[in-house]
């Protein structure tokens, strides 16, 4: 169980980007950051909301990423993250601090999630 799970089971696509700091990435792990780069931007039209979660570094390279016409929501513990966002210029992006763990739960909640 939990979000890759899920994803997987509804279809949703996904990009797995690694970075030089991961030790024994997971299956599937795009390691090259030039195709991984070229993996996010492939993936990036049709995208009615970025959710950005847990993660400053693949926040900041998505964010670069987005046109300003897509609403972004960044979710991180640590309240340098959205900051990083907005000054690397995703001026869409709104940012809420707090624990991710938290806001999964209340967002699966929210969305009627039962489990």
């Amino acid at each position: 169980e939990g979000i890759m799970a899920a994803c997987v089971r509804q279809g949703v696509q996904m990009v797995l980007a690694g970075t030089i700091r991961d030790d024994g990435p997971l299956p599937d792990v795009i390691t090259d950051s030039i195709k991984a780069q070229e993996a996010m931007r492939a993936a990036i039209p049709g995208v009615g909301l970025a959710l950005l979660v847990a993660s400053t570094l693949h926040a900041v390279a998505t964010g670069n990423l987005l046109p300003a016409s897509v609403p972004t929501v960044c979710v991180d513990i640590n309240p340098a993250v959205p900051t990083k966002l907005s000054d690397r210029g995703s001026f869409q992006a709104v940012g809420l601090v707090m624990d991710s763990s938290s806001f999964l739960w209340e967002l699966a909640r929210e969305l009627g999630w039962k489990g």
